[in-house]
């Protein structure tokens, strides 16, 4: 178990997002694929159930949700419950700030809507203690970007201090080429003696480094660090079969084989291997798919592979923009 940055609270090395459990839709490769055409609610909470299990006996004990994410919230809460979890045995975070729109349909003209008012901040606080009740320990800005101006909306910001004040850890997510600026802002807003924000959620991978350097500082300081999409939704996966990816394969396929994992868990121990890491999350929608990604802690990352990899590196505005492309499915 690993310190999240300075709070109280312990985290297992790698946690489970379940931004692909909760909702039949979304941008991973293949993600139809993986939930085998199986929309049905109860069928999609067993899957998700199954995953859970399958993950809490591998000594994962952090688990990241949100609002939007369909019904993440409600299938990990009804996890809990039925499991009987000790709320002090595990770290449950959540997010707020965006609504999910897509009824549970696959294709919609919009999945989620983002609005990161303090109207909508109550309303899913509450959404969130009625699904999590005493688990939630970590509530999240989802995507905080200077456009929406939620680190500078003084009510948000006060009611989030609030929250912190009744031992909520508040944190905040970033996507997009300009994540680094938007952590800089953030990491400036104040509470009390101390940082506002107990965590950055940030995404960081093999294609996407540019935040290394702020996330550093931010960690040195005292906050956080959890990084998402380790495996860039599928990309750095064997499921990423694109001819103008090829060269980029082979070359994690040869430190794959040299290191004895599979591309996934090179992927994910890349971000292990970073001291200002505290939690990688796996995203995975399969058992077969977790299994792989913990395949992660027994990799021995070391200088040939960071050198090897290093070329794989994409500009900010690249990566975004080809993520922004994948479809829905």
């Amino acid at each position: 178990m690993h310190q999240l940055g300075k709070t109280n609270r312990q985290v297992s090395r790698i946690g489970l997002g379940l931004a692909a459990l909760g909702r039949p839709g979304y941008i991973n490769l293949n993600h139809a694929e993986d939930l085998d055409a199986q929309y049905a609610v109860e069928a999609m909470q067993q899957r998700t159930h199954r995953i859970l299990d399958s993950a809490w006996d591998a000594g994962i004990r952090y688990f990241d949700a949100a609002r939007s994410y369909g019904r993440a919230e409600e299938f990990l809460g009804n996890w809990l419950r039925q499991q009987q979890h000790d709320p002090l045995d595990v770290t449950i975070g959540s997010k707020w700030g965006y609504t999910y729109t897509a009824d549970w349909q696959v294709a919609a003209e919009k999945h989620e809507i983002k609005e990161h008012s303090l109207a909508v901040l109550q309303r899913q606080w509450g959404e969130t203690q009625t699904t999590l009740a005493d688990y939630i320990d970590l509530y999240q800005i989802h995507s905080a970007t200077l456009q929406s101006g939620v680190l500078d909306n003084q009510p948000v910001l006060e009611r989030l201090a609030e929250l912190k004040q009744h031992g909520i850890l508040i944190g905040f997510t970033v996507s997009g080429p300009k994540q680094a600026t938007v952590i800089e802002k953030a990491a400036s807003i104040q509470f009390s003696d101390g940082l506002l924000f107990d965590t950055v959620q940030v995404t960081w991978n093999l294609l996407e480094t540019s935040t290394q350097a702020v996330l550093q500082d931010v960690n040195a300081a005292g906050m956080g660090v959890i990084v998402k999409e380790a495996v860039a939704n599928g990309r750095l996966t064997p499921k990423n079969t694109d001819p103008g990816f090829a060269e980029k394969r082979a070359l994690l396929e040869a430190q794959a084989s040299r290191l004895d994992t599979t591309i996934d868990a090179l992927a994910l121990a890349a971000v292990l291997a970073q001291p200002w890491v505290d939690v990688v999350l796996s995203g995975a929608a399969t058992v077969d798919q977790l299994q792989s990604n913990l395949g992660a802690l027994d990799v021995v990352w070391d200088a040939e592979a960071s050198w090897a990899l290093s070329s794989l590196i994409e500009s900010p505005d690249v990566y975004w923009q080809t993520r922004s492309a994948l479809p829905w499915n």
